[in-house]
């Protein structure tokens, strides 16, 4: 589902196709029912990266700005984080969600990240009001890293946290992981010393990102499969994610970012997406991804029932 990969086209390339690739969809015309009028005048984009999740993301939001008097579009054709924040930065888009994680380390070039999902993302905030970026409150879902595990071999090894996978013998450490991330300084060579692995390298399997949730599920690969915390296949396919009880990963915390300039001019942005951010817990985005990535439902869909079932639209 999700990739921490980011696109390396130049943004000279991405100014010039912008333009085709803005296909656009949802939202126009005051969204599903009117709620109130505070935010009449606002135009624009509302931006995605290019999964489920985001899709998702994307049209809430566009769902409930109009819902308050804006007449906004969820633009869900762009791909990779680089063109994304990008067209933020272009005023293609009018904002879009992202992850405290994926600008604290790749936009704004640090390297270690900030311990704690609120320190982090206080610091990323002010890094990218520097940049005329502004961050509105952020919701609690973390699409962080994890390792999980088929929850019924869970039992059996008695295995909650990486601190309990760490103490299990070699034999039982088996790891199904992505190619970038067996090389990240916040994959798995940091994971191994933060929590001292002794698991062979003949104990690690290379496997596609989507492939490793069902290779983790049949667990002839591995025990241990590196996933994303919010992926819908996690609770399709039961398995159960170990606590990172070191907190070695970064944060991937999801909030609303916009510029600075455009938050000053409507600031009821910010109270509108507070009735909906508080809600998109872990659990709730597992859920509503599980919808579109195990279900098959159209993110569209998913995005306007959940509104409607919560009373926000």
């Amino acid at each position: 589902m999700n990739t921490r990969t980011i696109a390396t086209a130049s943004f000279a390339a991405i100014a010039a196709g912008a333009l085709l690739l803005t296909g656009c969809s949802s939202g126009a015309g005051g969204g599903s029912g009117a709620q109130g009028d505070e935010l009449e005048g606002l135009t624009g984009e509302i931006g995605s990266k290019d999964f489920s999740e985001q899709y998702i993301l994307a049209y809430m939001t566009a769902e409930l700005l109009n819902a308050h008097g804006a007449d906004v579009e969820a633009n869900t054709k762009l791909v990779g984080s680089a063109n994304v924040r990008q067209a933020l930065a272009n005023d293609q888009f009018l904002g879009y969600w992202e992850y405290t994680g994926t600008s604290w380390i790749t936009y704004n070039g640090n390297t270690t990240p900030v311990q704690g999902a609120e320190a982090q993302f206080d610091a990323v905030k002010g890094a990218d009001a520097e940049n005329g970026i502004a961050w509105l409150d952020p919701a609690p879902f973390n699409n962080t890293y994890a390792f999980a595990i088929r929850k019924k071999e869970a039992d059996e090894l008695g295995v909650k946290t990486l601190s309990d996978v760490a103490a299990l013998p070699s034999a039982d450490q088996t790891f199904c992981i992505e190619s970038e991330f067996s090389t990240r300084d916040d994959g798995w060579p940091g994971l191994k010393a933060a929590y001292g692995f002794d698991a062979p390298d003949s104990n690690v399997t290379m496997l596609d990102t989507g492939v490793i949730y069902t290779a983790t599920q049949k667990g002839d690969d591995c025990n241990f499969g590196e996933v994303f915390q919010t992926d819908g296949r996690i609770p399709a396919l039961d398995l159960v994610v170990m606590e990172d009880d070191k907190e070695f990963f970064p944060s991937y915390q999801g909030g609303f970012t916009l510029k600075q300039s455009t938050l000053d001019e409507y600031p009821a942005i910010a109270d509108v997406l507070a009735e909906l951010s508080p809600l998109l817990t872990t659990e709730v985005m597992q859920e509503l991804n599980a919808n579109a990535d195990v279900d098959g439902e159209d993110p569209e869909d998913i995005a306007i029932d959940w509104l409607e079932e919560q009373g926000l639209i």
